[in-house]
């Protein structure tokens, strides 16, 4: 029966609290909206950092430039954690933000920011 709950508890949900993952920290460094998207930057792709496990789970899916809801998503954490881990790795200088939208964007600019992220979500 032992081996059963082992087996059971290994492929099972994480029972990692959130907040454990952030230090309890909720205010991200860096300000991020939730449609910005993350790249990994081009130096660091294949570089071996000391990174968690969530971390570098971040890192490799930036290398899709994904949004920052897309990867909240995809790693499974709420969207204030994605806020805060995506933000160290920012100022730790491993990924970037590229541009989102200005406040005198275009309703085309806008539309195609949204079919963006939508198509991403619809991938997930």
């Amino acid at each position: 029966m032992d081996e059963q709950h082992n087996a059971e508890t290994e492929t099972g949900p994480s029972l990692v609290r959130p907040y454990s993952l952030t230090s309890g920290r909720t205010k991200p460094a860096v300000e991020l909206a939730l449609e910005a998207l993350i790249q990994v930057l081009p130096d660091q792709e294949n570089r071996n950092w000391d990174l968690g496990d969530i971390e570098a789970t971040i890192v490799a899916l930036c290398a899709q430039s994904p949004s920052l809801a897309e990867i909240a998503a995809r790693v499974g954490v709420p969207i204030g954690v994605a806020r805060v881990l995506v933000a160290d790795l920012v100022e730790a200088g491993h990924l970037r933000i590229l541009a989102t939208l200005q406040e005198d964007a275009s309703d085309s600019e806008r539309r195609e920011l949204i079919e963006r992220v939508l198509g991403g979500l619809r991938q997930i």
